[in-house]
């Protein structure tokens, strides 16, 4: 086992400890002990998702089952936390949110699945890329803001945090839709490529053997 699948794995652990940490008793939520080391998991598991890749193709060490682990640990970790996060704080993440995340993720699956077996790839896009950011940001907000409305900076300044996961969440909804449709343009635009060289080569060899059973029939002719 190599080191970025190593740390793939890591993401992978941090799930079912992230989801204990957020129903967990233990861990108080009018100090902020909860939403802060939740928060703090978080994002040091979603770190690992750009170390893992950087470090596999700076020393070489890209694997098959690094290739199917890294986008599998991604989903489980964004699906798991957004379930958990319709019970920790629903009147930010209805159930109706988590459904559209996780089948998002489904689809851009699926197309991905699809394009292999036809022998292309789909890559990630920059909106696909953006939506990850927003989707840790908007993660992170709502677990502070299960504990807090707003944060005092500076003297009469405080930092919405309500505010900013609210509408980090609708900002993640709309970039997670247009992420999907993108993907599924993208995906379209090749299968219709490859649909159209199927039927050229197809043509190609038609007209191609056509004059060769004539060819082969005036031989016929000439033997008789």
């Amino acid at each position: 086992m190599n080191l970025p699948n190593s740390i793939t794995l890591f993401r992978i652990f941090c799930i079912p400890l992230l989801i204990w940490i957020l129903a967990s008793s233990r861990f108080s939520s009018v100090t902020g002990e909860k939403e802060l080391l939740a928060s703090a998991l978080f994002i040091a598991a979603a770190m690992t998702d750009g170390i893992d890749g950087y470090l596999a193709r700076k020393r070489g060490q890209i694997t098959t089952i690094g290739i199917l682990l890294d986008p599998l640990a991604d989903k489980l970790l964004i699906s798991a936390m957004f379930v958990a996060l319709v019970q920790f704080n629903p009147s930010l993440v209805p159930a109706w949110i988590a459904i559209v995340i996780i089948g998002r993720e489904f689809l851009v699956s699926g197309l991905r699945s699809i394009a292999a077996t036809e022998g292309f790839t789909i890559e990630a896009s920059d909106l696909g890329k953006l939506k990850m950011v927003v989707q840790i940001v908007s993660a992170v907000a709502v677990i502070l803001a299960h504990r807090w409305l707003e944060w005092r900076i500076y003297g009469h300044f405080f930092l919405p945090v309500h505010w900013i996961a609210y509408v980090a969440i609708w900002f993640m909804v709309c970039v997670s839709l247009i992420s999907a449709v993108d993907y599924f343009a993208a995906f379209w635009s090749k299968i219709d490529q490859r649909v159209v060289k199927r039927r050229r080569r197809a043509f190609i060899l038609s007209r191609r053997k056509k004059p060769l059973s004539a060819g082969a029939n005036r031989d016929v002719a000439t033997t008789t």
